[in-house]
């Protein structure tokens, strides 16, 4: 079969763009143990919209391909080209242009009217040119509706179509669009928008530029679609230790995105665990949007008063909290370490306990998850509690190995 460069199963090349051209770990033999050809494929169909921020490595006879870009340097995420490469058939492309013309300077039409047309003003024009079915047409009539091209009426017993015309002034939006694609949850929709101008702007760069975010656009919109109608979701998650695909069933509630690493979560009230659980939406394989939950707002009012008590995205499966408490040594003109204190301690809370010691104390799912924000103190932890007491002896135990290894004194905490 000829090489196509258009994309019919999206998971498939989001699997291929993450665990391949990202991490860039696995060489094409790991790949093609079921099909070289597919691998093949796949790479040339990648390779064909980000060919330019591909580079390969060798390693012996092995050779590693990967993505290489400065994401502080890119304005335009190159990973949106991926929902513009989607395949389609015959009839998708002549009815979209089909519709589009009959309906076009402010025509209104019922379905009959459209189908003659069709057949009359259109088909009839080529020879040999197949029937198109009733069905097919009234289907893309009901897609393009659902999608906003057009728009229908109840005229008696019949529904009459007319086009959604679109009537913004896009040029005065240039520099919001820009900045909504790479910055919006969904910003993909900002960069088929930019499509329409001769010349997108270059007016923003990003510090922190997690373009990663593209390749879950499609997950994330179908958890705010089961959000909006408070539906619950059947999920399909990879699970990486075991490398196995496990079904959970979830009832999505809330989306968090990490500041440190990018990576964004689904909060929701899994059902069979009984209890708020997280999953990462790159882990997220599929979404199957099941029956609304008529206790979406109950388990939503619970979702707020269980972040009060999260510190990251782990939760206890038992649900119990563990009360942490850490001393920290401010010496005189060290305001800035109260004022870090202040604005990193999430749900914690400060006490002055004199005018060199202050007390962090919090009360969370899981104090271990909190183990690298804690170290950050080093040096000026002088007392560390805590009701788990694998967080303390893990603290200590980690400091020893590193005094262990380079040495010191007793003054150096």
């Amino acid at each position: 079969m000829a090489y196509s460069e258009l994309i019919k199963n999206f998971s498939k090349i989001r699997e291929y763009v993450s665990q391949f051209y990202i991490y860039g770990l696995k060489t094409r033999n790991e790949y093609t143990a079921k099909s070289a050809r597919s691998y093949d494929n796949e790479r040339r169909r990648i390779e064909s919209w980000l060919g330019e921020y591909m580079q390969f490595r060798k390693d012996g006879n092995e050779k590693y391909s990967f993505l290489a870009m400065n994401s502080r340097a890119i304005s335009h995420n190159p990973l949106y080209n991926a929902f513009k490469a989607k395949s389609f058939t015959e009839n998708d492309i002549n009815l979209h242009f089909y519709i589009l013309d009959i309906l076009a300077e402010g025509e209104e039409k019922s379905f009959k009217e459209i189908l003659d047309s069709i057949t009359d003003d259109y088909l009839s024009m080529f020879e040999n040119a197949s029937e198109l079915d009733e069905s097919t047409v009234r289907k893309k009539l009901k897609e393009y509706e659902k999608l906003g091209l057009i728009k229908s009426r109840k005229q008696g017993r019949e529904l009459i179509y007319s086009r959604n015309d679109d009537c913004v002034d896009l040029e005065n939006w240039k520099e919001a669009v820009a900045f909504f694609s790479e910055e919006d949850p969904l910003g993909v929709v900002g960069s088929f928008i930019l499509d329409k101008y001769d010349r997108a702007p270059d007016d923003f760069t990003f510090k922190h530029h997690y373009i990663l975010h593209a390749l879950e656009s499609e997950v994330l919109e179908q958890l705010f679609e089961a959000m909006r109608d408070h539906r619950a979701t059947q999920l399909s998650i990879y699970i990486p230790r075991q490398d196995n695909i496990r079904e959970h069933t979830l009832l999505p509630l809330k989306i968090y995105c990490s500041t440190q690493s990018g990576r964004r979560y689904v909060l929701g009230y899994h059902y069979s665990f009984k209890r708020m659980v997280f999953f990462r939406l790159d882990n997220i394989k599929k979404v199957k949007i099941c029956a609304i939950d008529i206790d979406f707002n109950k388990h939503f009012d619970n979702a707020e008063k269980f972040k009060c008590n999260v510190w990251g995205v782990s939760s206890s499966s038992h649900g119990g909290l563990d009360h942490i408490e850490m001393t920290v040594f401010v010496d005189e003109n060290e305001e800035f370490i109260i004022n870090r204190l202040e604005r990193e301690k999430r749900y914690g809370r400060i006490y002055a306990i004199d005018s060199h010691h202050y007390r962090f104390a919090a009360d969370v799912y899981d104090a271990m998850e909190m183990m690298p924000w804690i170290r950050t103190f080093t040096g000026r932890i002088s007392k560390l509690e805590c009701s788990n007491q694998s967080v303390v002896d893990t603290f200590y135990g980690d400091f020893a190995d590193m005094v262990k290894m380079y040495g010191g004194d007793d003054n150096a905490v």
